[in-house]
């Protein structure tokens, strides 16, 4: 009887400790616009230390990244490991911004007048 109480106790206590594991690896999100290309490297799937650095220099070229899908136009970077990594990938306020920034907005109709004032 206590062989049967131990099996069940270690069952246990592994059932918890591996769902612990899957709770905080789905958990951890990066921002690609802010991350160097170490955390890049840790973080996302499939992404080494040289695809992390292409990341990087590809964001110091073009901007930030306005959002996860553009990854795929970093050489070495496909649409499978962005759909691998869509979970784990934030393109943060910088990829909201830098739209906005490119694009200004034109003023609304009823407002004619305020264009004019300034």
């Amino acid at each position: 009887m206590k062989s049967i109480r131990a099996v069940l106790a270690s069952l246990c206590l592994s059932l918890l400790l591996a769902g612990t594991a899957f709770a905080n690896e789905s958990a951890e999100k990066v921002n690609i616009n802010t991350a160097d290309a170490a955390t890049l490297a840790r973080v996302l799937h499939n992404v080494g230390q040289a695809k992390a650095e292409a990341i990087v220099a590809y964001r110091d070229e073009n901007g930030p990244f306005r959002s996860a899908e553009q990854l795929a136009q970093v050489r070495g970077i496909g649409l499978r490991t962005v759909e691998q990594n869509v979970d784990r990938i934030d393109v943060g306020a910088a990829g909201s911004q830098a739209g906005a920034a490119r694009a200004p907005n034109p003023p609304a109709a009823g407002n004619k007048g305020a264009a004019q004032l300034r």
